[in-house]
């Protein structure tokens, strides 16, 4: 599990990498989300790496669903995060598959 890497600095980073390249034409959204996932090595010939499982899936929701320049995250993550950094609670947002959820932005 990726997330312990996850703290105040590494977000603070990227949101200065962000800031400056604000004058290129293209945003990046970011999904988080945290619990089990299952990884694995797929293929014969040519190898690939891939992660499956809900917590992956709603990650993916979080990105898809977040907004340009925004780091978007679940619930649970925000329960392990919010005395590490300043968010913002959004409000609940329909989500396919889970219905409706609470999700934060982190706050740069």
């Amino acid at each position: 599990m990726a997330l312990p890497f996850i703290d105040k600095t590494i977000l603070d980073k990227y949101c200065l990498f962000l800031s400056n390249y604000d004058c290129l034409s293209y945003f990046v959204r970011i999904g988080i989300n945290s619990g089990p996932a299952v990884a694995g090595v797929i293929g014969k010939k040519k190898f690939s790496y891939d992660l499956w499982g809900d917590t992956v899936n709603l990650a993916s929701r979080m990105e898809s669903h977040g907004f340009p320049d925004h780091i978007q995250m679940t619930e649970s993550c925000y329960d392990l995060l919010k005395d590490k950094s300043p968010f913002i609670k959004r409000e609940k947002i329909y989500i396919k598959g889970k219905g409706e959820m609470v999700t934060y932005l982190y706050k740069k």
